[in-house]
């Protein structure tokens, strides 16, 4: 049991918390959830006794093994399987003495370390180890790839597998779907459904939450408030908490009002589409969280130019990538109000297509047309990379209009919650998140007529993912968005295009049924029906493409199995002799049982592979 009791924490001069009280219990999961700087990574620091508390008591216990994803990775040299491996102490730690024994030629000391690694499972964790890292996303040719060969955020999923690599009684996840696409975040979503310690994330992905917590503690106003629940009903519970507790009574009624206003006149265009059925459940949750809105410190709009072109884009047998195309025969079309979610694995060419539409990148052949209207709004990935460190959100703006009044700009700014002084600080001094509201808000202010958008919400806190949410959903223009935050995905777009081996085309389907897809779950008939016969086949398709390899994989792990096994025969028939145990056979006896531990730890690999690839043939 984890207690906290009226404990105060402080960083510097800033008092995040005050008389905080928490108990966790075993198995417990929890969401750990607040604005941007209200604490939640130096409580993350104080479980794992980096930080002290300043006043008040703090107990965990003592015998409790903790494991967390680091956001640094310290040995770029080592290969993703050897970094991963590393998150299990033990298992290293053995090693090292086996390989210390050897060299001894201490045979007895050999046969105890060897009874401890089996203890371990030591023989099968190299095949856990790559478990973890083909359901994050790497392929098998990655494994033994050295990490200064990856991108910062595929080197966060390497620490992600680590921390879940680590034997551990509390698992701690600062935001862990960040880096992760769809077909990840379903990857790991069920593996942490099957953890059996305390599990604490810290997490803006409102979906994600949903599907893995029951428990909400919320870090506001120096104060540590839990919830039974999971995300949604947290927010339901605090809605009604704000509504009860509202002092601008009357603002309030005023901001329900416009909303409830929008969803009557959105409920009548987004009920005559299929896809759109989970918009039309996304605004009736609106009506119901509508003062928790209202008390948002942020109040922004994405309002489009006055004129739109019809289509506002068009390609036409394009094709686009670097050296070679990534993607062919793209033939798409974007007309006003359209609202598209792009789906597909990272490596696809989700964020190609988004460059090619920026003119970011040219077509290698085909034909791009924009209309005479189009006017593009693009956040990437690396937007806050174009900032300028040290010019200050105003003087941001000022370069982008400078014929607009300052206090056009402060209040325009004050929108995006830069306020006072704020406005003319240095960027360089912004968190990640202030530094994605200022390109969000740089964007907004050209009044685009279309919007591109790449992860936009990484680095958001909740509350402004709310506020982008319903700011995308209330712009008359068009809209292309990149997103591992299925919420966002699912409240925001009326349709899906899939980017899938070299192509682009639309998904008739809902993102649930493209995570059944990708999941190989509920995809029977009897499971798809209901759907159109195009995502029927576009799910059958995904489902082909991921069985094409197993029978070939299988053949070959049965072969390699009975080899195995002969060669462990042979060995053991070697240490039926007793001569092997006399003082001068040593080194013969060391190389024996090294040889047999080795040949085991292969052949419960294979095993487990062996399993893993015909319980999904079977399932097929």
């Amino acid at each position: 049991m984890i207690s906290l009791q009226n404990l105060a924490l402080q960083r510097g001069d800033q008092e995040l918390l005050k008389d905080a009280n928490l108990t966790l219990y075993t198995n417990d999961r929890v969401g750990l959830i607040g604005r941007n700087g209200t604490g939640k990574t130096s409580l993350f620091k104080l479980l794992l006794g980096e930080l002290s508390p300043d006043a008040g008591n703090y107990h965990c216990p003592s015998d409790w093994r903790l494991a967390i994803m680091r956001q640094e990775t310290s040995d770029i040299q080592r290969t993703c399987l050897d970094h991963v491996l590393d998150g299990h102490s033990t298992y290293r730690q053995l090693e090292a003495d086996i390989a210390q024994a050897e060299r001894n030629n201490n045979g007895e000391k050999l046969a105890e370390l060897f009874d401890q690694w089996e203890q371990i499972d030591g023989y099968s964790l190299s095949a856990q180890a790559m478990k973890l890292l083909n359901g994050l996303g790497f392929k098998e040719s990655d494994h033994h790839r050295q990490l200064s060969e990856f991108s910062g955020g595929w080197r966060i999923r390497l620490n992600l597998a680590q921390a879940l690599m680590t034997p551990s009684d509390l698992l701690l996840l600062d935001e862990p779907t960040n880096h992760l696409d769809v077909e990840a975040t379903v990857w790991l979503e069920g593996w942490l459904q099957n953890y059996s310690g305390t599990l604490i994330i810290i997490s803006h992905d409102r979906d994600f939450l949903d599907n893995i917590v029951t428990r909400i503690v919320h870090i506001d106003q120096q104060t540590l408030t839990d919830y039974t629940g999971n995300y949604s009903q947290f927010e339901q519970q605090l809605s009604l908490r704000q509504a009860q507790q509202a002092q601008a009574y009357q603002k309030q009624q005023e901001t329900i009002a416009h909303l409830q206003d929008f969803i009557r006149r959105f409920k009548a265009k987004a009920s005559k589409a299929k896809q759109a059925q989970s918009r039309v459940k996304a605004l009736a949750r609106m009506e119901q969280i509508a003062p928790l809105r209202a008390a948002s410190p942020f109040s922004f709009h994405f309002q489009a130019g006055d004129k739109l072109s019809t289509p506002l884009l068009t390609l036409q047998e394009v094709s686009v990538g670097y050296e070679q195309p990534l993607l062919e025969k793209l033939n798409l079309s974007l007309l006003p109000g359209a609202k598209i979610g792009l789906l597909g694995a990272n490596g696809q060419g989700k964020s190609t297509l988004i460059k090619l539409l920026t003119t970011e990148l040219k077509p290698m052949a085909g034909e791009y047309h924009r209309g005479e209207h189009c006017h593009i709004g693009y956040f990437s990935q690396h937007q806050q990379q174009a900032l300028d460190g040290d010019a200050s959100p105003l003087l941001h703006l000022q370069r982008q209009d400078p014929k607009a009044s300052e206090m056009e700009l402060r209040t325009f700014l004050g929108s995006f919650a830069f306020h006072g002084d704020r406005v003319f600080e240095a960027v360089k001094q912004f968190s990640g998140g202030e530094k994605a509201r200022l390109a969000l808000a740089l964007i907004a202010w050209k009044k685009p007529t279309v919007l591109l958008l790449d992860e936009p919400t990484n680095h958001l806190d909740l509350t402004m993912r709310e506020a982008l949410e319903w700011a995308i959903q209330d712009f008359s223009g068009a809209m292309i968005l990149i997103s591992h935050d299925r919420h966002l995905l699912r409240s925001c777009c009326d349709e899906f295009w899939w980017v899938h081996n070299g192509r682009c085309e639309a998904f008739d389907g809902t993102l649930d049924d493209y995570q059944a897809a990708i999941t190989q779950v509920n995809t029977s008939p009897k499971a798809l029906e209901g759907n159109s016969k195009k995502a029927k086949r576009q799910a059958e398709a995904a489902k082909r493409a991921n069985l094409q390899p197993l029978t070939k994989e299988i053949k070959q792990l049965e072969r390699q199995m009975e080899q195995l096994h002969k060669q462990i025969d042979d060995v053991n028939q070697q240490l039926t002799n007793t001569q092997l145990y006399e003082a001068s056979q040593q080194s013969q006896l060391a190389a024996l049982l090294k040889s047999q531990g080795l040949a085991k730890q292969e052949l419960n690999a294979c095993e487990e592979r062996w399993i893993e690839l015909s319980e999904a043939l079977d399932d097929s």
